[in-house]
């Protein structure tokens, strides 16, 4: 669970907060309570606790604190929303309620709302997460936390252009604001602004601002084919002990990136490996293989052929699924170029459905219960509510592009919910897009990704549940092989529009000029004409990644 504390609590308790008990947020606004009697000092010394607790991570201590309160207290705000930041990044959907609880208890707290807004943010919400923020600034105008929150709404959802003047006034309000400072340049990034940008992260490095993550940042701005001098930085800032194990990742990644570029192998390898080691969970590997055992064996073709008939028969919905680093946003830009189609990017609306009905629990897969409650009438109406979420982004669109990767997980639900949705499954040459994968920093949760040899396993895995989906909806899925993308791209250009079921159009062959924002790791590459250096890049690597090559065992030599 997070460590975050509420930027609000200090104006309930009467006692100063110590500087690490602050939440990044701000200073704790004045008194806004409702009207009503005062809130017990045993509320108050409990809730005191219940902090205490949380800077110390006990957490399920603070938890059982605030839950004491609650039961005395009822619906007391502020241990609603200490519940809720006690969940933040395990539990979204809980989180959700307890600061939905906490704003309909305190609706003039501008911190409420952005945390609630923050929240849905992290869900794909856009709408409630963009009006809560909004409400957040109505309250507190000059909030630097809600206008960087809200420009990184702007930013998750593709809207570069609107987040930029945003970053631009928080800076403003406070030139030294981390998240200002980060924002601004990857709202340019997203734009291909990618020489603006990198003016604005060096800006960052010589402020002493989130150095790592600026770092980081920066070598991803362009291709390197001269030794620049940020690589002599970048490993004097790897001999700085005050970024710890927070910072040396992103360090090792960037010096990685650099050494990449300039074709030093062994030594980028050596980065991204040292990179790679600071994660802080092993992947279950046994507990994903025993779900995708219990999904094969619920998701038969005869199941989802007779669920189907409940679902909603549109054709607007297309998902472009596989592997992360598969070539799913350069198959998703070359889409939207198309007049027709709006590309969402990645939206994880459907694995929140999923979760929701039980269907990803990897502890206790028991997918024949979760199947079971998908009464005909709730399978329409998740139908209905997941389209009129894709329609909120592009109301006149033919074909809305949802690219999360790790939809090919869900595929058997977008079978029942969806019969007539499109489905593009991004291959690439197995050994090229796991060391893709491994040379980036993810987040936890791909933490598959941070060790050769559980990468390839996991490969063997995704690789298995794809090739039983093809059964499950046999002529659905268009394969669309990276390498054939870029051998022959208007070949296949040309198959993939023809597949969504649209008339050719030309501009589908210059989608490096199309317009709006692109928010992933591909973001420079898709600005670029179609290049072929990225085909067999892991003979680069060969000597250095064994683990890997035998993990994937049959399935390096496709």
């Amino acid at each position: 669970m997070s460590n975050r504390l509420p930027p609000a609590w200090a104006k309930h308790l009467k006692t100063k907060p110590s500087a690490r008990a602050m939440s990044p947020k701000a200073a704790p606004p004045k008194a806004q309570s409702k009207a009503g009697p005062s809130r017990s000092q045993a509320d108050d010394l409990l809730l005191r606790q219940a902090l205490e607790l949380q800077k110390a991570e006990q957490l399920p201590e603070a938890e059982e604190l605030c839950l004491k309160v609650l039961a005395r207290t009822p619906n007391h705000p502020l241990a609603l929303y200490i519940l809720g930041t006690l969940g933040i990044g395990y539990d979204d959907e809980k989180v959700l309620r307890y600061f939905a609880r906490a704003v309909a208890e305190e609706p003039q707290n501008p911190y409420y709302h952005l945390s609630l807004g923050e929240t849905y943010l992290r869900l794909s919400e856009f709408s409630p997460a963009i009006e809560h923020i909004k409400h957040a600034l109505a309250l507190k105008p000059d909030l630097v936390e809600a206008i960087c929150a809200l420009g990184n709404a702007y930013n998750s959802f593709d809207k570069g252009e609107l987040a930029l003047p945003l970053f631009e006034k928080a800076l403003r309000i406070n030139q030294d604001h981390p998240v200002a400072r980060l924002g601004l340049p990857r709202a340019l990034a997203s734009l291909g602004r990618m020489d603006e940008a990198a003016v604005h992260l060096k800006a960052a490095i010589e402020r002493r601002i989130a150095v790592p993550a600026a770092y980081n940042a920066l070598v991803h701005t362009r291709k390197y084919l001269e030794e620049p001098p940020e690589l002599a930085a970048i490993l004097t800032e790897l001999q700085n002990p005050e970024h710890g194990s927070e910072g040396a990742p992103a360090l090792h990644h960037a010096a990685g990136k650099v050494l990449n570029d300039l074709r030093r192998y062994r030594g980028a390898m050596d980065h991204f490996k040292q990179g790679n080691q600071y994660g802080t969970g092993k992947f279950n590997l046994e507990a994903q293989r025993r779900w995708v055992d219990a999904t094969i064996e619920t998701f038969t073709p005869e199941l989802v052929a007779s669920m189907a008939a409940f679902g909603n028969p549109t054709e607007v919905p297309v998902f472009v699924v596989g592997m992360p680093r598969s070539g799913t946003t350069l198959t998703e830009q070359i889409c939207a170029s198309h007049p027709s189609v709006h590309g969402a990017g990645e939206l994880s609306k459907l694995a929140r459905t999923a979760s929701g009905l039980g269907l990803n629990d990897r502890s206790n897969p028991d997918l024949g219960k979760s199947i079971a409650s998908m009464t005909p009438e709730l399978t329409k109406t998740l139908a209905d509510g997941h389209l009129a979420y894709l329609r909120e982004r592009a109301p006149e669109a033919l074909r809305i592009v949802d690219k999360m990767p790790h939809n090919f997980e869900q595929i058997g639900l977008v079978g029942i919910l969806f019969p007539n949705a499109r489905i593009i499954h991004c291959r690439r040459d197995a050994i090229d897009n796991c060391i893709s994968c491994f040379v980036l920093q993810f987040n936890e949760a791909h933490s598959y990704s941070a060790d050769l040899k559980t990468l390839g396993l996991y490969y063997r895995e995704y690789d298995r549940l794809m090739r039983h989906w093809s059964k499950v909806l046999p002529g659905r899925i268009f394969e669309n092989h990276y390498e054939t993308l870029i051998e022959n791209q208007e070949e296949q250009s040309r198959r993939l529009i023809d597949y969504l079921g649209l008339p050719w159009d030309e501009a589908c062959l210059r989608f490096f000029d199309r317009a709006g924002s692109v928010n992933t790791y591909s973001n420079w590459q898709v600005r670029q004409p179609i290049y072929k250096s990225s085909v067999k890049r892991w003979k680069n690597y060969e000597s250095e990644i064994q683990p890997l090559i035998d993990a994937l065992g049959d399935l390096a030599d496709t």
